[in-house]
């Protein structure tokens, strides 16, 4: 049995979620969107709103559920480098910050199960945008 690397498998979840959000009519603007502040895993939109995604991606048989490694600070860094990404491509549409929970074989890789959480977490009025 192959032995995956966190990047093989962090990869893999960000491809199993992009094609979710294609199936469910977004167009991804941007994959890996770097700032200061951290990553974006995906920036997508639909005719409504554009979407700020953190991917997380965790074998069948993980003790803890994937959207539990996106705490309060992992939040903030998401938000901030949200914040530049808008200074840069502004927009009228309703932005929002998901998880996508992608659940895989540990074997091979499979896609198991996707579970999207739109509106995971929003941005609160007390936090330093810069």
């Amino acid at each position: 049995m192959k032995i995956y690397s966190s990047k093989e498998i962090g990869n893999k979840g960000e491809k199993y979620a992009e094609i979710y959000l294609k199936k469910h009519n977004f167009k991804v603007l941007n994959r890996n969107y770097n700032t200061r502040f951290g990553e974006i895993d995906i920036i997508a939109e639909n005719k409504d709103r554009i979407a700020f995604v953190e991917v997380k991606t965790r074998h069948h048989d993980s003790l803890a559920m994937p959207y539990e490694a996106v705490d309060l600070k992992k939040q903030k860094r998401i938000i901030k480098a949200a914040m530049m990404y808008l200074t840069k491509n502004e927009t009228d549409k309703f932005c929002s910050f998901d998880v996508c929970e992608v659940i895989i074989d540990s074997s091979n890789l499979k896609l198991i199960s996707i579970n999207y959480i739109e509106n995971a977490f929003e941005q609160e009025s007390n936090y330093e945008t810069y």
